[in-house]
């Protein structure tokens, strides 16, 4: 039963960050962009039952969820500190944890996942840790030639910021490693 530690806001101001007492995952994140994609995961399935929440996002520590810019926040946090009191903490839920995966990038060109995983590294290194902080991620949902998609979570998936500033700031830095890359959300 994870409890609330804290509540802090982000760079998104239809998204708060819950830090949490006890890990709802181990380093597996969970992300959720309405409620049919939520249907197989109990937490996620409560907090869209709730009106005007619009994304649910959560690893180890923390969620973040996001609203639709019409509820008051102290009302919303009220209503989701029901549906995370009631969420089992990792270690009751690592079997269901266990079988969601991110999605593989296992058909790329051993090159490529070099590419890859350098590009990783520094997105490990430099910008990751940003995002986090604020309630979001991203990760990579291909490398193509010189164009890399990558998806924004949590708070990041639908700030103004992170669509424009972070994302040339993404791209400014991986140029350092490879000078034509294109880097575009989705």
């Amino acid at each position: 039963m994870p409890k609330i530690d804290d509540i802090e806001d982000t760079p998104n101001p239809n998204a708060k960050k819950f830090i949490l007492k006890e890990p709802l995952t181990w380093g597996i994140s969970r992300s959720f962009e309405n409620a049919g994609q939520a249907a197989t995961d109990p937490l996620a399935a409560a907090l869209f039952d709730l009106e005007h929440v619009t994304n649910v996002f959560y690893v180890d520590r923390w969620l973040t969820v996001t609203q639709d810019g019409r509820a008051d926040w102290r009302e919303l946090s009220r209503d989701i500190a029901g549906p995370l009191r009631a969420a089992p903490a990792a270690s009751e839920a690592s079997e269901h944890f266990a079988q969601s995966v991110q999605p593989t990038l296992d058909d790329m060109a051993p090159e490529d996942r070099a590419r890859l995983e350098q590009i990783n590294t520094l997105l490990d290194a430099q910008i990751r840790p940003y995002l986090q902080g604020d309630g979001g991620d991203l990760y990579v949902l291909s490398l193509t030639g010189k164009r890399l998609v990558v998806h924004y979570q949590g708070a990041c998936g639908s700030c103004p910021s992170s669509l424009s500033g972070t994302l040339a700031g993404i791209e400014n830095l991986l140029r350092t490693i490879e000078p034509d890359i294109e880097v575009t959300a989705v």
